[in-house]
């Protein structure tokens, strides 16, 4: 059986596990444990903030995961949720596992009165890019860009 809920800390090194994964998928990425684990700790100790797990209740495992941050829109003029790190592993793909967890991610958005998730996802990752659409969520004319 698996069930969606909120990631407590104990649950940070299968979560770094999963964020290492999904940075061999995304190449703008590089992996680094103590960068991914500080993130996930301010996500966790963060009051407008999310993060979601899969867990088998039959393997004590965690699956999957997804985030959703909390940012101020002025073309929503309010609140709106970037949605990052949708994972699930590689051996537990094509269950509905991450259809559960962006459901919730969802559903939690909608609870926290956001008015609109939005999300980046790498443009050569066609299976991601197929299963968000098969989900409802569109493409924008937007462009990303970043500073390091």
């Amino acid at each position: 059986m698996i069930i969606i809920r909120t990631a407590k800390s104990s649950d940070i090194a299968q979560l770094v596990a999963l964020l290492k994964e999904l940075f061999t998928i995304e190449t703008d990425f590089v992996f680094d444990r103590e960068k991914q684990t500080g993130g996930l700790n301010l996500l966790l100790t963060s009051a407008k903030d999310c993060i979601l797990v899969a867990e088998s209740l039959d393997e004590n495992k965690v699956l999957g995961m997804c985030t959703v941050q909390t940012l101020i829109s002025t073309a929503e003029g309010g609140p709106v949720g970037l949605l990052e790190d949708l994972i699930v592993a590689a051996d537990y793909r094509y269950q509905g596992i991450g259809v559960k967890l962006l459901a919730e991610a969802v559903y939690w958005a909608e609870c926290q009165g956001l008015k609109r998730l939005q999300l980046l996802a790498d443009k050569n990752n066609r299976s991601a890019l197929n299963f968000y659409q098969k989900q409802g969520w569109q493409s924008t004319q937007l462009v990303c860009l970043r500073k390091c």
